[in-house]
C-alpha cells in the first residue's frame, strides 16, 4: 500500500505528462504483479462500489479525533475532500504494514462491504493504525470509492507499452474491459497485459471487445466541406444515434454485450440474448442500442415526431411503423437494478449496427470501411433477427443537400450525422492514423440560467467551487412573485481563470451552507447548452436535460433577464 500511495503523491503533485509517465513506469517495473494489476485497475478509472457508509466513517473519525460535529464540518469545508479530511483528523500513526496494494484490497478492504456496523467500527481503527497519513488518505479514497488522480487511460497504456516494449495499440486492446465491475484484477491478468505479442493473440480474447473507434467533432460551415473533405461520394454518411454505443461479441458459443464505457451490460438487455442463436461464432458488431417500438396510430401532422428506418422522409404519410424513441425512455432502463415484464414491454430495445469488427474469427478492423459495411449487411440479412438492424446509409447530391437533411435531426430524435471515410480502417480511440470518423452534430439547445448553488470540485479543482446548480424563473418578467427553480447541474465549460473568478464571487455571496453545498445570492447568469430535454417527475422543475454544460458566462445579462420554465417547455415541442 505504501508504494502505491507514494505513486499517488507523485502523480498528484505534477501536471507534466512525462513526469507522470516516468513515475508509473518506475512503479510498474518494481511492483509485484498482483499489486501492479490493482494499480492499473485504479489508474485506468476502475472504482469498486463504496465499501463503508460515509456516515459511519464520519462518526468514527469524530470519535477517534474527539472533535464535535460542527468542527468536523468546518474542517471538511476547508479541505473539500472527505478522504483527505479524515486522514488529517485521525490520530497519526507510523507506517507498520508491509502488505502490498493487492493484499490490502483482497484481504482487508473488499471484505468490509456488507459487514454490520459494530464489526466495521472494530476493524477500521486497526487498519488505520497501520498507515502513515499519505497511505491512510489513499486507503480512505479506496474505501469511499472516490479514488481519482490526474492520469488518463491513454497515459497508463503508454506506460505499460514502454515497460513491455510492445505497440501501445496492442496494450489498449488488451485493456478493454479491464475496469468492469465483474473483473477482479490478478497477477495473471496483469502479465497478459504486458506479454510479448504472439500469433494466437486473437484466439485468446474470449469475450473481450475491441477498443472503440471514436469520432472527431466537425464544426466548420458546410460550404467548406468540399475543400476540407472532398466529394461526399468518398464518405459513408449515417445518422448519429442518441443511444448506448455497444459491441456485440459472439465467441465460443457465448454472447457478450459491452458498452463504450467498457462495462459488461449483457444482463441489462435480455431481449438481445436471442442474438446468441442468430450470429455465428467469431462475430463482433459495433452499433447503438436504442429504444425501438411501434408508435400509436398518429395523424400526418405529428408523424415527423417518430423516425423509422422504413420511412422515406420525415412527415411522410402512411402506416405507423417501428421507430426510434427518445433517449429519456432508455434512461428508465439504465437506472433500474431489476427489469420487470412491464419495463421490457414498454421500453424494448434493438441494436442499430454500423460496423463489423470481427467475422469468422478474423479481425476485420484493418479492412476498409465500405468492405466492412458490405459484409455487415450480409451478416444482418443472414441473422434475420428483429433486434439486429442495419443503421441506414444516407445519400445526397452534395454537402449542401446533406446539410439540409441534417436539419431534420432534432425531429427524428438523432444528434446529427456521422461521416466515415469509405477507405478508413477501424482505429483505436480518437485517432486519424487509420482513417477518420467525423461527428457532425446539430447545435445544442441553450438557455440563460442563474447560478444558485455551488459545491467544491474534484482533483485539481478540489479547492474551488466549480460544480454548480442552475435555475430558471417560474414566471414571466412582469410577474411580481416569481421564483428561481433549479433544473440542471454543470461543471464544465469555463476556463481556469473564469473558474477562479466565479469561485471568489461564490465565497463573497454565500447565503447558507448545507454540508459541502453553498447557496448563493443570485448574481451570476450563464448560457447553458444541452443535447436533449424531456419531461421528468423526479425533478422539481418537471424537466430534465441531458449533458448540460456552460457555454459562456453572461456578464452582459442581469439575473432578471434569465430564461424561464416557459422557455424550456417550448423546447420540448
Amino acid at each position: 500500500m505504501k508504494a502505491f500511495a507514494e505513486l499517488y503523491a507523485l502523480l498528484d503533485a505534477t501536471t507534466s505528462s512525462n513526469a507522470k509517465l516516468a513515475a508509473m513506469q518506475h512503479y510498474f517495473a518494481h511492483a509485484a504483479a498482483e499489486d501492479a494489476a490493482w494499480a492499473v485497475y485504479f489508474l485506468s478509472g476502475g472504482r469498486p462500489r463504496q465499501l463503508v457508509p460515509t456516515r459511519l466513517l464520519r462518526e468514527q473519525a469524530m470519535k477517534l479525533s474527539a472533535l464535535p460535529e460542527w468542527l468536523f464540518e468546518e474542517s471538511y469545508q476547508a479541505v473539500g475532500d472527505l478522504a483527505e479530511t479524515l486522514s488529517l483528523l485521525l490520530p497519526k500513526a507510523e507506517h507498520s504494514s508491509e502488505e502490498g496494494l493487492a493484499s490490502w484490497m483482497e484481504n482487508k478492504l473488499l471484505p468490509l462491504r456488507g459487514l454490520p456496523p459494530e464489526e466495521l467500527l472494530e476493524r477500521l481503527p486497526t487498519f488505520w493504525a497501520q498507515l502513515d497519513p499519505q497511505s491512510l488518505m489513499v486507503c480512505l479514497k479506496l474505501i469511499t470509492g472516490s479514488f481519482r488522480v490526474g492520469v488518463s487511460k491513454l497515459l497508463v497504456t503508454r506506460a505499460l507499452a514502454a515497460l513491455a516494449d510492445i505497440d501501445s495499440k496492442r496494450v489498449a486492446q488488451r485493456l478493454v474491459g479491464y475496469t468492469d465491475l465483474s473483473h477482479r484484477p490478478s497477477a495473471e491478468g496483469y502479465l497478459k497485459l504486458i506479454a510479448e505479442e504472439s500469433e494466437d493473440e486473437h484466439a485468446q480474447r474470449g469475450g473481450q471487445p475491441y477498443p472503440f473507434f471514436l469520432a472527431h467533432s466537425l464544426q466548420q460551415p458546410v460550404d467548406q466541406f468540399e475543400t476540407l473533405l472532398g466529394a461526399p461520394e468518398n464518405w459513408q454518411v449515417e445518422w448519429k444515434w442518441d443511444g448506448i454505443r455497444a459491441q456485440v461479441v459472439k465467441r465460443e458459443g457465448r454472447l457478450w454485450i459491452w458498452s463504450r464505457g467498457e462495462e459488461l451490460v449483457t444482463d441489462r438487455f435480455p431481449e438481445l440474448h436471442s442474438l446468441l442463436q442468430c450470429l455465428p461464432d467469431g462475430t463482433v458488431i459495433d452499433g447503438e442500442i436504442v429504444v425501438w417500438k411501434a408508435p400509436a396510430p398518429q395523424t400526418d401532422a405529428d408523424s415527423a415526431s417518430n423516425f423509422s428506418l422504413e420511412t422515406p422522409a420525415p412527415g411522410t404519410p402512411g402506416e405507423a411503423t417501428p421507430s426510434v424513441q427518445p433517449f429519456a425512455l432508455l434512461q428508465q432502463r439504465i437506472g433500474r437494478k431489476t427489469l420487470g415484464k412491464k419495463i421490457l414491454e414498454d421500453v424494448p430495445v434493438v441494436v442499430l449496427a454500423y460496423d463489423l469488427l470481427e467475422w469468422q474469427e478474423h479481425d476485420w478492423r484493418s479492412r476498409p470501411q465500405h468492405e466492412r459495411r458490405t459484409q455487415l449487411e450480409a451478416v444482418i440479412a443472414q441473422a434475420q433477427s428483429p433486434v439486429l438492424l442495419a443503421s441506414p446509409v444516407l445519400g445526397g447530391k452534395d454537402w449542401l443537400d446533406l446539410g439540409q437533411q441534417r436539419e431534420a435531426s432534432r425531429s427524428l430524435g438523432v444528434e446529427g450525422m456521422m461521416l466515415k471515410a469509405r477507405d478508413s480502417m477501424y482505429g483505436v480511440g480518437r485517432t486519424k492514423d487509420m482513417g477518420v470518423w467525423w461527428k457532425w452534430k446539430i447545435d445544442p439547445f441553450s438557455v440563460d440560467a442563474v447560478l444558485i448553488y455551488a459545491q467544491r470540485g474534484h482533483g485539481r479543482r478540489a479547492s474551488l467551487y466549480s460544480d454548480y446548480t442552475f435555475a430558471v424563473w417560474d414566471g414571466p418578467p412582469q410577474s411580481s412573485e416569481r421564483t428561481l427553480v433549479p433544473f440542471a447541474k454543470a461543471y464544465s465549460g469555463l476556463t481556469d481563470e473564469e473558474m477562479r473568478k466565479v469561485d471568489a464571487i461564490i465565497r463573497k455571496t454565500t447565503v447558507e451552507k448545507f454540508g459541502p453545498v453553498r447557496s448563493v445570492t443570485p448574481t451570476l447568469v450563464f448560457e447553458l447548452g444541452f443535447e436533449g430535454i424531456a419531461l421528468s417527475k423526479r425533478h422539481k422543475s418537471g424537466i430534465a436535460v441531458r449533458f448540460p454544460r456552460m457555454l459562456r458566462w453572461r456578464q452582459d445579462k442581469p439575473v432578471a433577464e434569465a430564461d424561464s420554465l416557459a422557455t424550456l417547455q417550448d423546447l420540448l415541442s
